[in-house]
């Protein structure tokens, strides 16, 4: 092969995340040169992770032994050699190979020692290690278009589901509110994959109201996992699928929990993600990526039964007539009638996730004097309720608190009214997202990263980027670890006014 037509070896042999991560090179490489071959080399264990990709024309499962590895590279007559494990295995390989054009990954080995013995910084820690590994392709001179993982780029060839008639697909969410609200994009593609079918969606007793009123989902079970119903519903529940009769289960939630229900009711094919601490119990998992939104994610697990590319479809949610009812209700009740509303979520399960209340209580003021709305406080639970009281006694006023006033399908009805939500990372805000609210979000201990960022268009993100301690945990925490909470602290008021000033366009 010519320089115009190169035969490429591409060696990542584990882990799973960074086979996955490893992506975007494959597309790059393909869009500098289209008439390349590409092979992937990678230990079996990791064989399917991107079996699907366009990009990819074959996956070479690596032998035990070294030299078993090097004959079988010897045997490619390839022309390219792209190291991105960096190893001395790898390393030996790519040299006893022959291989005339190699090029390999900086991984930085002796600045990541330094950081952990001696807690020694150096710029070269800040890459991501995608960066580093788009960066190998400068020794060839390809420029990089593609920064990102997509979900097409490990889509399956095949499905177990050829040849079979499916009546029911299950989809299985028994997290928060938020993961909830994240999961309807999934039903409503699944529905137009699979028209002639039935979605039987399983989730707790605190979110049935988000998914019942959809008109894709024909059944909820509910899984209750308060109490002795932690350990008793696990049977209840397993028994409840079964006795349903559904053909395919789709588990976003990655809990061992979920899928232990899974597997316990015996669903023909249960699809998961290679990170759900009970993967094994999966007939099919799909990689998870934390790249990628957690809608995108959840859709991802289409792959494991359809062979189109997925990803843009909307959230979508729906409310009872009686929840507007209700609605129309408590606005007579607090003279809200008429008004410009912009809605505050203040509260979170996470104390470290909650902005200071003094400063929801001065940007209050600014959004009432300034610019003549009128806010609202909403929320659920004795925690929203009493936080909703203190900061309107506070703010003097200029907001009215539905903390506690509200369920969850009358805080659905509720989006249509308001012009702006600005909240905390919590659940209302996917809600909010999910009826096309412009949302102004606040993220501290969490970051855009983790995934659970707004959804859509035409929504902000307000965060500290430059603290080297975020993210601190996956949801957040009781308490800052470090006792500074600059991550919050750093936001200011008058930060969020001039965004949601601008998002409001006044």
């Amino acid at each position: 092969m010519n320089e115009q037509h190169p035969n490429i070896l591409v060696l990542r042999l584990s882990s799973l995340g960074d086979i996955v991560l490893s992506s975007p090179v494959y597309k790059n490489l393909k869009a500098a040169w289209p008439d390349a071959r590409i092979t992937l080399m990678v230990k079996p264990a990791f064989s399917q992770a991107l079996a699907g990709h366009p990009d990819i024309d074959e996956i070479l499962v690596a032998k035990p032994t070294l030299w078993g590895c090097i004959s079988q590279v010897r045997a490619g007559h390839y022309t390219h050699f792209l190291d991105l494990h960096a190893t001395l295995k790898s390393i030996l390989i790519g040299w006893f190979s022959r291989i005339p054009n190699r090029a390999r990954y900086d991984k930085n080995t002796l600045a990541r020692r330094m950081f952990v013995k001696f807690h020694k910084s150096s710029p070269v820690l800040e890459k991501h290690t995608l960066e580093k590994y788009l960066e190998a392709l400068k020794a060839w001179n390809i420029p990089v278009k593609y920064k990102e993982p997509k979900l097409g780029d490990w889509a399956y060839r095949s499905t177990e589901t050829s040849g079979r008639k499916i009546n029911k697909i299950g989809i299985f969410q028994t997290s928060f509110i938020g993961d909830s609200v994240l999961t309807t994009p999934l039903i409503k593609k699944t529905k137009k994959l699979f028209p002639d079918t039935q979605i039987v969606v399983i989730t707790r007793p605190q979110t049935e109201d988000i998914f019942k009123p959809l008109p894709e989902v024909s059944e909820v079970i509910l899984n209750d996992k308060r109490g002795w119903n932690k350990i008793a519903g696990v049977w209840k529940t397993a028994r409840a699928i079964k006795k349903s009769g559904i053909d395919i289960l789709l588990v976003p939630h990655r809990s061992f929990r979920s899928a232990l229900i899974a597997w316990l009711s015996g669903v023909p094919i249960r699809i998961g993600f290679t990170s759900s601490e009970g993967w094994f119990l999966y007939t099919k998992t799909v990689p998870f990526n934390w790249m990628i939104h957690d809608a995108e994610r959840n859709l991802s697990l289409l792959q494991g039964i359809a062979k189109e590319q997925f990803g843009g479809e909307k959230l979508t949610m729906s409310f009872t007539p009686s929840a507007e009812e209700n609605v129309a209700r408590l606005l007579k009740d607090f003279n809200l009638e008429g008004k410009k509303l912009v809605g505050i979520h203040a509260g979170s399960a996470w104390p470290t996730k909650c902005w200071p209340q003094a400063y929801f209580v001065e940007l209050i003021g600014k959004l009432q004097t300034e610019l003549g709305v009128q806010c609202v406080l909403v929320g659920g639970g004795k925690q929203d309720t009493d936080l909703g009281e203190k900061i309107c006694q506070l703010a003097q006023g200029h907001a009215a608190s539905l903390c506690g006033k509200t369920s969850l399908a009358d805080l659905m009805a509720l989006m249509k009214h308001l012009s702006l939500f600005i909240t905390n990372d919590s659940g209302p805000m996917h809600i909010a997202t999910a009826f096309d609210v412009p949302t102004l979000a606040i993220f501290g201990p969490t970051t855009r990263e983790l995934g659970f960022f707004p959804y859509g268009q035409g929504h902000r993100v307000l965060e500290v980027k430059d603290l080297p301690c975020r993210p601190c945990a996956l949801h957040g925490g009781k308490k800052c670890p470090l006792g500074h909470f600059k991550c919050m602290k750093d936001i200011t008021p008058d930060e969020v006014f001039k965004n949601a000033k601008e998002m409001m366009k006044m």
